[in-house]
């Protein structure tokens, strides 16, 4: 989807949670906003991205570099690109629920030694 404020979105949309791939133009803002309920995570992919959010009635700014992350929870927010290049970045976009999870990822794993068979020539 191509939006008025120069950004381009990649909607990839699941029943728990959201990831969209964004792209946004040089010398382009996208609109302040909120998000009462979601939370927003973003990783920029490429160059930098400008971000302004407001805490405690003082506004922030952070330039985020490639492979930096920024977790902007429901503060009033928006992203700029204020350089000559196109910026790329991944939001995360999830319903937090207050229940700590990080055992659970850290430990869901199990190694499958004995594969089906024919499936031994996937790799």
């Amino acid at each position: 989807m191509d939006k008025k404020d120069g950004t381009k979105v990649y909607y990839f949309i699941f029943d728990e949670f959201e990831i969209h791939y964004n792209s946004i133009a040089p010398h382009t803002s996208q609109q302040w906003h909120f998000h009462s309920k979601i939370e927003e995570v973003i990783m920029v992919t490429k160059g930098n991205l400008t971000c302004y959010w407001v805490e405690d009635d003082i506004r922030k700014k952070k330039v985020l570099k490639e492979k930096e992350i920024i977790r902007v929870q429901q503060s009033v927010h928006t992203f700029a690109n204020q350089s000559d290049q196109e910026v790329e970045f991944t939001v995360f976009r999830f319903v937090p629920d207050g229940i700590n999870k990080h055992e659970l990822i850290k430990n869901d794993k199990e190694v499958v030694e004995n594969i089906k068979r024919g499936c031994e020539n996937l790799w």
